[in-house]
């Protein structure tokens, strides 16, 4: 098994954008697949930590968001998953988070997202992607195993909530989010599917989601989740804000956008959110990395992956 020093190998290689090799990375996922089976639906986080929504396979964007954020192991960071589809390098994105959880595990955090799936990487590009840089599907197997061991959702200081999606009329605690079996790919329907699909709206109540998964949940649904749990408030992603970040609901809910110039073409502005020891909040905002240190070919080639 991969030590330490070839784990920070791995990282280094990484961090240039360049794939490691097909066994590497089956090492690397049965060592992480060991370490995230440790980890509970509701993973328990401290505070200092930052916050990341949606990546996306956008490598150098997110090489500029450890840049405006700090590096781990100096500063800790949670993501909300969404690491994989639609940008051109989803193998580096996932790899170079799933080295870093392995080398520095109470570090940093990740989370599971819709798009961790094995049915909607074959639609959204992480399966073609393998099978153009490895000349199989292995690697893909490999990677969409680890997905099944990521944890639903974590929770800071006990205080916030941090899911990819959101809330289910299923899950009235978060001892029922620990109940969910979930080393499974994502059902089609049931509450882990609603945690990571749903969004909220200006309704009361239940509404039908236009995504076809999940649902829509209002005001009242998360006054009376935030009470009956004693947290202040719910942090997700899942959802394109052009702002970076978007509250909803008086402060109870907060949307933290990660992937700036989603698809190389949206325009908008991405964000972290970062809680200091006292839990204050501060959101730092980032545009997309300089054209001059990306990837020539990134720039040509636009996936045709479609919102």
């Amino acid at each position: 098994m991969a030590g330490d020093g070839e784990i920070d190998l791995y990282i280094a290689q990484l961090f240039n954008c360049e794939a490691i090799g097909e066994i590497q990375v089956k090492h690397l996922c049965t060592k992480a697949k060991e370490i995230l089976l440790m980890e509970q639906n509701v993973k328990r986080v401290h505070s200092p930590v930052t916050v990341c929504g949606d990546i996306h396979g956008q490598f150098y964007d997110l090489k500029e968001l450890f840049e405006v954020g700090g590096y781990i192991p100096i500063m800790n960071y949670l993501f909300l998953g969404d690491f994989v589809d639609r940008g051109f390098y989803s193998v580096e994105c996932f790899l170079l988070l799933l080295a870093l959880k392995v080398r520095y595990p109470d570090r940093i955090t990740l989370i599971r997202g819709n798009h961790e799936s094995r049915q909607i990487t074959q639609v959204y590009g992480f399966y073609d992607e393998c099978l153009r840089k490895y000349g199989g599907i292995a690697v893909w197997k490999y990677c969409t195993d680890v997905f099944d061991y990521l944890s639903l959702s974590a929770i800071i200081d006990g205080r916030v909530l941090c899911v990819h999606g959101g809330l289910s009329p299923a899950v009235e605690t978060l001892d029922q989010i620990n109940g969910i079996m979930k080393v499974q790919d994502i059902p089609t329907e049931g509450a882990m599917c609603d945690l990571l699909w749903s969004d909220p709206d200006d309704i009361l109540g239940w509404g039908i989601s236009p995504r076809g998964a999940g649902y829509l949940f209002g005001s009242d649904v998360t006054h009376r989740f935030n009470i009956t749990n004693g947290i202040d408030m719910i942090c997700r992603s899942h959802q394109l804000v052009m702002e970076g970040y978007k509250w909803h609901f008086n402060n109870s809910v907060v949307t933290v956008w990660s992937a700036p110039n989603y698809c190389y073409r949206c325009g908008n502005v991405a964000s972290i959110l970062e809680l200091d020891e006292h839990m204050n909040k501060n959101f730092t905002i980032f545009d997309a990395a300089p054209i001059q240190s990306r990837e020539v070919t990134e720039l040509k080639n636009l996936p045709d992956y479609f919102l």
